[in-house]
C-alpha cells in the first residue's frame, strides 16, 4: 500500500512537471506602435470577437497556453475553432461563422503587420 501511495506522489509530480514545461514561450516581441486599422467593420468585429475568445491562450497571435496561430494557414483556423484539436475545444455552437471568418480577417491584417519593418 505504501509502495502505491509513492507511487502515485511520483505519478502526479512527472504529471504536473510535463504540463508546466510544455507551455509555450512567445516567439516574437510584441506588437507596438501601429494597430490594426479597425475602419472594417469586419476586422473590428473580428479583433473584439478574438479578444473575448481567443486572446487568452493565443496572445497577439503568438504562443501562450495554446500554439501561435500566426502565418497558419487560413483555412487550418476556421476547422480548429469550429472544431477543436488537441486541448482547445470547440466554438462551433458559440461563435458564428460570420465571426470566424472576421477573426480570419483580422489574424491576415495582424500577420501584415507584424512583418512590417517599423514595428
Amino acid at each position: 500500500m505504501a509502495k502505491t501511495n509513492e507511487l502515485s506522489k511520483y505519478i502526479v509530480a512527472i504529471s504536473l512537471f510535463i504540463i508546466a514545461g510544455s507551455c509555450a514561450t512567445r516567439k516574437s516581441e510584441p506588437i507596438t506602435g501601429a494597430v490594426v486599422d479597425r475602419s472594417d467593420t469586419r476586422v473590428a468585429n473580428g479583433q473584439e470577437k478574438y479578444n473575448r475568445y481567443c486572446q487568452k491562450c493565443h496572445p497577439a497571435g503568438e504562443a501562450g497556453l495554446g500554439p501561435a496561430v500566426n502565418g497558419k494557414p487560413n483555412f487550418l483556423k476556421k476547422f480548429q475553432a469550429k472544431h477543436g484539436l488537441g486541448v482547445m475545444p470547440a466554438f462551433k455552437d458559440i461563435i458564428s461563422k460570420q465571426d470566424i471568418k472576421d477573426i480570419g480577417l483580422y489574424l491576415k491584417k495582424l500577420d501584415k503587420l507584424k512583418k512590417r519593418k517599423d514595428i
